[in-house]
């Protein structure tokens, strides 16, 4: 009985050791990083090109290549624009670099411009 106490206290301690070892080596880790990334991930602008204007409905359609911040493949869709005057600076057929995020459970160009 008293080695088998004797046991889990040995193994308890070295449990604890290994954890506070381990915290200790992450010590030099970069977290904000992490952070970082995302933000550029979102920020960082897809490329496209503009398949059709829909003025009435605030909307685009474009054909993109992969949206990384939204975790998608290339593929044409639509989207909604957040600010309709973004809507005059293109015309079908027009490359451009955007930004889309979902707001309110809808894919939105945030940010675009003409190649």
């Amino acid at each position: 009985m008293k080695n088998a106490i004797v046991s889990i206290v040995m193994g308890c301690a070295v449990a604890v050791s290994a954890t506070a070892y381990a915290a200790g080596d992450m010590g030099n880790m970069n977290v904000a990083s992490g952070a970082q990334q995302g933000t550029d991930a979102k920020n960082s602008m897809s490329h496209g090109e503009v398949k059709k204007v829909d003025t009435a409905a605030g909307k685009l359609t474009i054909k993109h290549g992969p949206l990384e911040n939204l975790g998608m493949e290339a593929m044409t869709m639509v989207f909604k624009v957040k600010d309709p005057g973004m809507l005059s600076q293109v015309k079908v057929g027009d490359k451009i670099d955007f930004v889309a995020e979902e707001i309110d459970g809808s894919l939105t160009v945030t940010k675009l411009q003409k190649q």
